[in-house]
């Protein structure tokens, strides 16, 4: 026997028994509070043509897409994320919706990470997203929910970080830099590499207000002092309008009663450029990275022909389970199947047994007498 065949490649695993059905109850756990605010389901194909994911649209970066032909020679890649495929089903379906509609999701995503990098190729994610509502209203309801679901999920121990991107567009355009540019110290921001930041102003020459505004963005961060810091670094509209909507989330917030899981980053940004106002990300104990992202993309459905404001988030259910593992909660799963022995002669008593159990909706398993010493606790998914 070829052993290569029994093992996944890099990036990807199977998943079974106590495990999975762990993974099965936290996904319900979420979904059924996302159901509760009112969004219904909905299903997208594992994988698009290329254009839905293109550097275009603002999402992931091309050399980390899986990419394969068609038999006509079309470009289509696997999705790596879920947003730009339900805002393409919306433009779709609802092209003349003036109502907000609600959608949820849940499925498997795929990018072609470093191996270095630690990360699964293949992982579950689901989340919410909301189109057609623009307020700030919907903002916090989606960030309520966020916490919601994570509360229901199991975890305590965690903070929503919610910034605004157009505070740091503001001072970009106030600085006068090129769209180039600002996507490059966008990635030294995001990635708190203040000394790159910082050679990367110098070299292009900004003006030292704009220069010292810009990087004093990493140090927005905290509680409501953040907020009043950020106004007093600005001058322009647009960062201050940013900085309001900041103050009118929080409000909302407040009113979900939820405002004690809520901190601010003005330096928070995304590789997802499609964002276009507030960010959101959560973290928690145990794992690297954010559990949870999310943010505004009021001009992404616009690339699928449907001008419409949107909001949504996702969850990486592979890193809520790990980080829940290393805290040490427990997820309640189904108990095991009753084990019912038979013979020859008592197959169909047990049977009619088996059935009438099956009906209650109890999970029974029926095995021949002589086969049940030869199976340990663990085969039985113990």
């Amino acid at each position: 026997m070829n052993k290569k065949l029994v093992h996944t490649p890099e990036g990807v695993r199977d998943i079974y028994g106590k495990e999975y059905a762990k993974k099965l109850r936290i996904e319900s756990l979420i979904l059924e509070k996302i159901r509760s605010y009112g969004y219904e389901d909905i299903q997208t194909p594992t994988f698009e043509f290329f254009d839905v994911f293109s550097k275009e649209v603002g999402t992931t970066p091309s050399r980390e897409l899986y990419k394969f032909f068609d038999k006509e020679g079309n470009t289509l890649v696997l999705r790596p994320d879920f947003t730009p495929s339900i805002a393409r089903c919306a433009a779709k379906y609802f092209p003349e919706e003036e109502v907000p509609v609600r959608f949820c999701y849940v499925g498997n995503t795929f990018t072609n990470n470093s191996n270095l990098q630690g990360k699964l190729k293949e992982a579950t994610q689901m989340g919410a997203e909301l189109i057609g509502e623009p307020s700030a209203e919907a903002d916090g309801e989606m960030a309520a929910m966020v916490i919601e679901a994570l509360l229901a999920a199991g975890l305590r121990d965690f903070q929503l970080s919610v910034g605004n991107v157009e505070y740091f567009k503001g001072i970009c355009m106030e600085a006068g830099l090129d769209e180039e540019t600002e996507l490059e110290l966008r990635e030294f921001i995001s990635g708190k590499n203040y000394f790159g930041a910082e050679e990367l102003l110098r070299e292009k020459k900004v003006a030292g207000e704009y220069r010292d505004a810009l990087l004093q963005v990493t140090d927005l961060f905290g509680t409501g002092d953040a907020l009043e810091q950020a106004k007093a670094l600005v001058h322009n509209e647009r960062s201050m309008e940013a900085v309001r909507r900041l103050e009118a989330l929080y409000e909302v917030l407040c009113c979900y009663g939820v405002e004690k899981y809520v901190s601010f980053d003005l330096g928070m940004l995304s590789k997802y450029h499609y964002y276009t106002g507030v960010i959101f990300k959560a973290y928690t104990y145990g794992v690297g990275d954010a559990i949870v992202k999310g943010g505004r993309y009021d001009t992404l459905l616009g690339r699928f022909g449907k001008d419409a404001p949107a909001i949504g988030f996702m969850v990486v259910i592979d890193d809520l389970m790990a980080a829940l593992e290393r805290q040490g909660i427990g997820t309640e799963v189904p108990k095991r199947a009753e084990m019912l022995e038979y013979t020859p002669d008592t197959y169909r008593k047990v049977l009619e047994e088996a059935q009438k159990l099956r009906a209650e909706g109890k999970r029974v398993v029926m095995v021949p007498q002589r086969k049940t010493e030869e199976r340990t606790e663990e085969e039985w998914g113990q």
